[in-house]
């Protein structure tokens, strides 16, 4: 499958089950590639739960078109689309699983991107036509895979993990939100996304602390490395976001962001940002 004009990586962020926070984890990946110098746009293609544009406090955009092209709207450096600017927040996208293919191709290749290094997707929950038509249809470079600390999130995110590979779709990596959950003993002892990393053989990214600025920030629409960017969350997602740029160029071919040579494990000699990738 050839890239798409003008966008060197497309990269799918994933979770077997709702509610482990996929949506804030997709925006501030791609915010914290924005604030190392890449070109990122982010397609909200969760068709029946879009919340991007909620957590990103820009419910009232409606973007425009131009020659039957959807042109993204902007916000924080980044070129956004969501089913959301469409429907509206409170209303329902009643589709079937056709229709739901047809809107997935065109947010991904009916929206004028322009010259873009990452293209985000953030994927509705689960293993159905969403997954199948991205895989089948979109050059995807990999996906990340995300996952609470709980037994059962890890259980059905393994199911989702597994669902790329059959597909043929490279795993770049799994990311743990929420980390730290209270007990009543304190401190949640699991570590669910490194065994998930472990047990399906994948690299493991890290881990998000649960930290109040994480919803505090989603509720005032401004993403966490905006809002917050000294909080420990803040900088596990950076750190992430190192790790997954290291990932990307390790699978990208020649024609990608170039080729190069590191220490898988330390990370040494792994361009960074876009200078560095380009240089």
């Amino acid at each position: 499958m050839s890239k798409l004009p003008g966008i060197q990586h497309i990269i799918a962020t994933s979770s077997g089950k709702g509610g482990v926070g996929k949506s804030t984890v997709s925006i501030n990946l791609a915010l914290g590639l924005v604030q190392k110098g890449f070109k990122v746009g982010l397609a909200d293609v969760d068709i029946y739960g879009p919340s991007i544009p909620t957590l990103l406090g820009i419910e009232d955009e409606q973007p425009q078109v131009l020659d039957q092209t959807l042109i993204p709207i902007q916000k924080h450096d980044l070129k956004i689309m969501s089913m959301g600017f469409l429907v509206g927040q409170d209303t329902p996208a009643i589709l079937r699983g056709p229709m739901i293919t047809k809107f997935i191709h065109q947010f991904v290749t009916g929206v004028k991107w322009g010259e873009l290094d990452y293209l985000i997707l953030d994927l509705p929950p689960g293993t159905g036509d969403a997954q199948l038509s991205l895989a089948q249809n979109v050059p995807l470079t990999g996906a990340v895979v995300v996952t609470t600390p709980q037994a059962i999130s890890v259980k059905v995110a393994l199911r989702g993990l597994r669902m790329f590979e059959k597909v043929k779709i490279p795993i770049l990596g799994v990311i743990e939100n929420m980390q730290g959950w209270a007990t009543p003993e304190g401190p949640s002892p699991f570590h669910g996304g490194k065994s998930l990393s472990e047990k399906a053989n994948v690299p493991f990214l890290g881990s998000i602390p649960m930290e109040q600025t994480v919803a505090i920030s989603g509720d005032q629409g401004l993403p966490l490395l905006s809002a917050y960017p000294d909080s420990q969350a803040a900088i596990c997602f950076k750190q992430i976001v190192n790790q997954l740029v290291d990932q990307v160029n390790h699978k990208a071919s020649p024609g990608g962001l170039g080729s190069f040579k590191w220490n898988l494990k330390s990370g040494e000699g792994a361009p960074k940002t876009r200078e560095e990738a380009n240089s």
